[in-house]
């Protein structure tokens, strides 16, 4: 059996062993599970928004147990210091005269980490998170520790407004929304956290499985990770270069860096589906990379046209999330097209009125998708409206 059929058998196993398992202990909780599928098996980090009390440190925890390996999950404040992440210095190696850090159930030991509240992290602490981050280093002094992390996801109930953070947010390449049920799933919710307080409490914390012998350990994430650069993404290059071009003149920011690195998440999602070619519905993943809460509708859109263009090309084996069945907010667009409205009011200049034309393109397609027929034609009147003035 060759690597590849190896990772596509382990990807599997983790699907079947892990993500469906989890899907069940939390509900309404599918797509951050899927999300931190593809981040795991691309080694990338992911951020989630949203209030305490979300299962967000959960869902870590327990994928951390499921793979057998060893978590770390910490609380930032603005006064968080270096050693309470990376471990203090080894004192006894200290009075020896070495500099050496006692690492121990500290963060560079864990394979999955979880940092709350990450955008509180101070200047002390900063840059040693982005090496960890960026490189899977730490260092202190002469000290070099290369660090076995399969994933970091971080949480914030905010976005970045500082530039500093900035930066430490640009580290994770994907970002979802978790929020609370909602209320029609309230009772599925706390029926599954019962029996999920009820299996902690049987196995002292730890997930446990009735197929002890297929589950799927760190060994063999790192297995499925090294396939990821055997996967053949030049199937997608065309599409997914005329996405990110699609996206910045959206006004979505996608840095070259980032766009290097999504081919590991177009491959990483193609492994889960049983795939070595990637094909269009893996760029699915692309709807999560808004730096805005105003751009997730956006991205949707022009994600879906990317997906539906692409669809005459081969497509086996489609990922579930690139069938996307979220419906437009209409009030929200009719708010985008007074906004559009008012800028037209200005005098603008050739790019302006370029990314205009493409900001009107993004709501036609989001106006197609909205329920109401009469609220549908509504909004279409007024694009055309718009469009007329603009021409």
């Amino acid at each position: 059996m060759n690597s590849g059929q190896q990772a596509i058998e382990k990807a599997q196993m983790l699907t079947d062993n892990v993500l469906t398992p989890m899907k069940r202990a939390f509900v309404g909780k599918d797509e951050i599970i899927d999300l931190l599928a593809v981040s795991l098996v691309g080694r990338e980090n992911l951020f989630l928004m949203g209030p305490p009390g979300t299962a967000k440190s959960a869902l870590v925890n327990h994928l951390a147990a499921r793979i057998q390996g060893k978590s770390f999950d910490y609380l930032l404040t603005r006064f968080t210091e270096p050693n309470e992440l990376f471990g203090p210095f080894d004192i006894r190696k200290l009075r020896e005269g070495e500099l050496i850090t006692n690492k121990e159930g500290m963060l560079p030991e864990a394979d999955l980490i979880f940092l709350d509240e990450l955008l509180n992290a101070n200047s002390a602490v900063l840059n040693s998170l982005l090496m960890a981050l960026n490189e899977r280093i730490f260092r202190r002094g002469r000290e070099t520790i290369q660090m076995p992390m399969l994933m970091v996801v971080g949480a914030s109930n905010q976005l970045p407004e500082d530039e500093a953070l900035r930066a430490l947010f640009d580290r994770f390449l994907l970002r979802v929304v978790c929020d609370n049920v909602p209320q029609e799933q309230l009772q599925d919710v706390i029926a599954a956290g019962w029996t999920l307080e009820q299996q902690r409490a049987e196995s002292n914390g730890h997930a446990n499985s009735d197929h002890a012998n297929e589950t799927v350990s760190v060994d063999d994430i790192r297995l499925i990770q090294s396939a990821v650069n055997q996967v053949d993404v030049s199937t997608v290059r065309q599409p997914y270069v005329e996405l990110v071009q699609r996206l910045r003149h959206a006004g979505v920011t996608v840095s070259d860096r980032r766009a290097v690195k999504f081919q590991r998440l177009l491959a990483a999602s193609a492994l889960l589906c049983g795939r070595m070619v990637a094909n269009p519905s893996d760029l699915w993943i692309l709807r999560y990379t808004w730096e805005t809460e105003e751009q997730q509708e956006v991205l949707a859109t022009l994600v879906s046209e990317a997906i539906n263009r692409a669809s005459g090309e081969v497509n086996d084996s489609p990922h579930p999330r690139s069938k996307s069945n979220h419906a437009p907010d209409a009030e929200a667009l009719a708010l985008d097209l007074d906004r559009i409205e008012r800028r037209l009011e200005q005098e603008l200049g050739a790019t302006d009125l370029s990314y205009v034309q493409d900001q009107l393109s993004v709501l036609s397609g989001r106006c197609e998708w909205v329920d109401s027929e009469q609220t549908k034609t509504f909004l279409k009147d007024r694009l055309k409206i718009i469009w007329d003035r603009l021409m």
